[in-house]
């Protein structure tokens, strides 16, 4: 029999996207990156492009740490070839 398993990038989308649940996703950060981090938005990753000749911009998280740095945190588990270009390419949309 199939066993349905649920992905992390779905729970932060799907549950954690009501603000009043932040706390948890905030304390998780908190603790992985070891510094004070509060969220300041949670991106809807696959659809926020602004224009159609915008690139897709994966970010699913934009947050910010205990000396005000903004931070971008993208989940993903796939191996992909461009991520550090994507990456600075979502560092210069966040900075525009």
């Amino acid at each position: 029999m199939p066993q349905t398993h649920i992905r992390f990038d779905w729970a932060i989308k799907k549950l954690l996207r009501n603000k009043a649940n932040h706390v948890v996703l905030e304390g998780f950060l908190s603790e992985l990156l070891g510094k004070q981090i509060k969220i300041q938005s949670i991106l809807e990753s696959e659809s926020n492009q602004q224009t159609e000749d915008d690139k897709l911009n994966r970010v699913d998280i934009v947050a910010e740490n205990d000396q005000g740095e903004l931070i971008l945190i993208e989940v993903q588990n796939s191996t992909e070839q461009d991520y550090f270009h994507r990456m600075l390419y979502g560092t210069a949309k966040l900075i525009t």
